[in-house]
This record gives C-alpha cells, structure tokens and sequence, in this order.
C-alpha cells in the first residue's frame, strides 16, 4: 500500500494516496453546497434544542425559550371544542333516555357523540360496528347478556361487569370440571344437551335424558329450565345460536370445564355522564336495542 498523493491514469483525478490490492482511494470531497447544508441543519438543531422542550432532566425536562407543549395544545384544542357544544350538550345532559329517544334533535346530537366514544372506547373489543368477535358480545343482536334496554345499556357502560367497581354487574359461571363438580364424560353430555337447545348437531350416541338430568341439576338455576338465560345473572340464552365463546363441542367441552368470566371496565369517572348517555343511546341504535 503507498501512501502519497497522485493522479490517478484512468480516471485522472486525485487520490489519497491510499491504495489496496491495486484499488485506489480517490479523493473526492462533498460538494459546498451539502456541505453547507449539513452544517445548517447543525445550528436549527441547536436552535431547536433552546426554543422548545428536547432534553431530558433527573425529574423532568427542558421546556425551551418557548415553552410549548403538545399536550397542553391538544387540552386547549379539547376545552375550546367543549366550549362549541357545551350548550347542546347541556340540553343532552339534562334530558332523560326516554326524552334523547323522542326527540330527533336530541337523538342525532347523541348518535353523532356516541359513535365517536364508540370508536375511541368501545371499538378495540366490540369492534368499529359493533359486531364483536369471540369473547366480546355482538352489540348488533338483540341477545343481552345483561338487558338491552336503554336503561340496562346505561347500567352496565357505567358500572361494567366484574369491573371492581360497588354497582357492577356480578356473577360468573362455575368451573364445573376444574372445580370437581362434573366428571369429564358428564361435561361432553351436559355440552351435547346445550347443543341440542339450539338445534345443533349432537353426538351420535349422546343421552339425551342423561344430559337434560345434568342441565337440570346443575345450569337452570342461572339459564333456566330452557335454557332461556338471565339477564339479571348475566346467563345467556342457549336457545338462539348467538354464542359468546363458541358453540362447536370442544368449546363448549372447555366453557363447562372452566367457567367463563369475562371483565367489562366501569366507565363512570373516565368519561363524563353526558358522554356516558350519548354512549349509552348510540349502542342502542346499532340495532340490538331492546
């Protein structure tokens, strides 16, 4: 390797100097102008650095020249659109469910709002129509687990179900193999008999009077002799095909096993009781409303 400047012969610029296994370093520097560039973009970064917020301190931060902060722009973008509707909203909030239901006005003011909360709340397990998915109710049918009622919508937005919260809806089903209750065989009956009330395939030589015993021994006290469900327990109906979790055996096989006990979050105190009402009358309108 040599290390003196010279001119390249093929190319005829220059070289560092530096050359391996017969390839040369050519000198060529950047041109002025990325130059030039490069150290513009040095001097708006230091000047950035001073005017706004940018380095991290033991306990906070540097808040720059200029004190910005985009929290507090998207709080004053917040409070000055609560100002814009604050007088429609107030007439949202001092009228009753029933009243939002007859009023047109009312009712579209309280849609266009719940359909937003919706989205931003609600949506990442109902889904954006509401059509749910496994584990998550479909809020487009008319199957409730508990009522769905504008006034059981609002309950349980408010309060949840096993959210923690005192006025919640409690209640959950019974791990009825895991718990010792039902053997293995007596479960795939009793699963087989839960088929049967919806129509459903069953196995072939599945005992019907076996299974209804065990229904009856255990299940109707929170579903019914039918099957029918409690909205008061939060015990769906197994008559109508709408399942939470899945109606194919297996499933059903690992419902009873295991228990189900699904947690819906309380929404009183994260949002507001205007915000909560308009929520409450768009779920209804998704078309499931009782």
């Amino acid at each position: 390797m040599s290390e003196h400047n010279e001119i390249d012969r093929v190319s005829g610029r220059s070289t560092t100097g530096h050359e391996w296994d017969g390839i040369k370093e050519l000198n060529t520097p950047l041109p002025r102008w990325w130059v030039l560039t490069f150290y513009a973009t040095i001097i708006w970064a230091i000047g950035y650095w001073v005017v706004y917020p940018a380095w991290p301190l033991v306990s906070g931060y540097t808040t720059g020249l200029f004190q910005y902060s985009t929290r507090a722009s998207v709080a004053t973008d917040l409070a000055d659109l609560e100002k814009l509707r604050g007088e429609k909203m107030a007439v949202l909030g001092n009228a009753s469910l029933a009243d939002i239901e007859k009023d047109p006005a009312l009712l579209a003011l309280a849609r266009a709002r719940g359909k937003t909360v919706f989205a931003d709340n609600c949506s990442p397990c109902h889904g954006s129509g509401g059509a749910g998915a496994k584990g998550y109710p479909n809020l487009n049918d008319d199957d409730w687990l508990w009522g769905g009622s504008l006034d059981q919508i609002m309950q349980t937005i408010q309060f949840g179900a096993r959210s923690g919260h005192a006025k919640t809806h409690e209640g959950q089903m019974l791990a009825f193999g895991r718990d010792g209750v039902l053997k293995k065989d007596e479960i795939v009956t009793v699963a087989n008999y839960v088929r049967s009330l919806s129509g459903l395939s069953i196995a072939p030589k599945f005992d019907a009077a076996a299974g209804k015993k065990l229904f009856t021994e255990n299940c109707t006290s929170c579903h019914g002799d039918n099957g029918k469900g409690n909205p008061e327990l939060g015990a769906p109906n197994l008559t109508d095909q709408i399942w939470l979790y899945g109606s194919d055996e297996e499933t059903l096989v690992e419902t009873i096993t295991n228990g189900r006990a699904g947690v819906m979050p309380a929404w009183v105190g994260r949002l507001d009781p205007v915000t909560v009402k308009a929520l409450a009358v768009y779920v209804h309108s998704l078309g499931g409303g009782k």
